[in-house]
């Protein structure tokens, strides 16, 4: 056994044992545990920010883009609204022990299908320092431990931040080794991770295309993926302009570097002269690069041709993707080629147009007349998430406290043998 492998199982079997008295903890006990790393966290906010200002620093010295830079930047109101998520999962309704279905066999067999907790959670993900918290708070409401691996590029804020969640953890007595961050950031640390099948339930790894092959690689436990989010605007020929052009903007240039925001427009030819001008301005003026299709090129002053490549990018950026289509088959078929069935939104008033594209679009979440930016666990009632789910099995879309839980059946008879 290797020396970082050594150290990886090491922290991992105490973070397994530590996972086994959350799970059995009151919910009173847990939900205290959050209410005071949410105190921790705010009266640590020098020492965070600190540790936060050397990662932003040593970021920008190796050159990494200005969007991956925005990932990883906390202050005070960041830092306060990762506090504040931790309360409001506090304030959740607790899912471990409920019921979620219960019947009674023929032969008297009563069976109660009951939530449990997945056991020791690991996540692997980059930048964004608040999927640290974000990601214990929902293992402790939900009765998991978790072990957490950042980025390299954000090793002193995430050990900052653990440290504080920790106290918080212990300040109501229970074990602060349920939440875990691996203090090194060597590459050899995911496989090692990944290898510790029995000791680690589930692998959550949320980041670009290198990380989720790595992890899915190496992993012999079962792996939910948060994968990319190359999410669509589909602007169909019933669109209300005036209420499209805001949900279109919003899609785009609240947060481009988040995995929700919208990468690639499409519309509708009837009405791509009407709507593509005016939004080029709009756009413009949020310094906003469009990459635009042949079509589009010549209604959207300033943008530049589209790539096939493109199509298939995840830009993080304040660059939008444009293409005319004619008609939501052509859209569907385009979201369908190139999209990651992450978040996919169409606008109209038309309900039957609406209901054929929210039925045949085959992402996480899909909308109408809505931003692609509300997949979050926060904006649908979860207080958090630990990613957005790409996949099929167990969980998709932004998983929250649920979606970290399973089941096991609760069979009671009275001498009941098998003939």
């Amino acid at each position: 056994m290797s020396e970082l492998l050594a150290k990886v199982r090491g922290l991992a079997d105490a973070a397994k044992k530590a996972a086994r008295a959350v799970a059995l903890a009151p919910a009173s006990v847990r939900d205290r545990a959050l209410r005071s790393a949410a105190a921790a966290l705010r009266r640590d906010e020098a020492a965070i920010l600190a540790a936060n200002a050397e990662d932003l620093t040593a970021a920008r010295a190796k050159g990494l883009a200005e969007a991956m830079v925005d990932r990883l930047r906390l202050d005070h109101g960041r830092l306060e609204a990762i506090a504040a998520a931790c309360e409001e999962v506090a304030g959740l309704p607790d899912p471990v022990g409920e019921v979620i279905e219960e019947w009674t066999r023929p032969n008297g067999l009563r069976i109660v299908k009951r939530r449990v907790p997945i056991g020791l959670v690991a996540i692997i993900f980059e930048s964004r320092p608040n999927v640290t918290v974000d990601a214990a708070a929902l293992c402790l409401k939900s009765g998991n431990g978790c072990v957490l691996r950042g980025g390299s590029e954000a090793i002193r804020t995430n050990l900052a931040l653990a440290a504080s969640f920790a106290a918080g953890l212990r300040e109501a007595g229970l074990p602060g080794e349920a939440v875990t961050l691996l203090p090194f950031t060597d590459r050899e640390a995911v496989p090692a991770l990944g290898s510790l099948r029995g000791v680690v339930d589930v692998i959550v790894p949320r980041g670009g295309p290198g990380l989720i092959e790595a992890v899915s690689a190496s992993a012999r436990m079962p792996v939910i993926k948060h994968d990319a989010g190359i999410c669509h605007v589909y602007v169909h020929a019933a669109a209300d302009l005036a209420k499209a052009t805001p949900v279109i903007i919003n899609s785009k240039c609240q947060r481009p570097s988040a995995c929700n925001a919208a990468e690639t427009l499409l519309v509708d030819a009837a009405v791509a002269p009407a709507l593509l001008p005016a939004l080029a301005r709009e756009l413009s003026a949020r310094k906003t690069e469009v990459r635009a299709c042949p079509r589009s090129l010549p209604l959207m002053p300033g943008a530049r041709a589209a790539t096939e490549e493109d199509y298939r990018t995840e830009h993080l950026a304040l660059i939008l993707n444009v293409k005319v289509v004619d008609g939501l088959t052509a859209a569907v078929d385009h979201v369908e080629t190139y999209g990651s069935h992450h978040s996919d939104s169409i606008l109209t008033e038309d309900a039957a147009a609406a209901q054929a594209f929210l039925a045949q679009v085959d992402s996480a979440c899909v909308y109408w007349n809505a931003s692609t930016r509300f997949t979050d666990g926060g904006e649908f009632g979860f207080g958090a998430e630990v990613g957005i789910s790409t996949e099929r099995l167990h969980a998709r879309g932004p998983m929250g406290i649920r979606e970290l839980t399973t089941w096991k059946f609760e069979v009671s008879g009275d001498g009941q043998v098998r003939s």
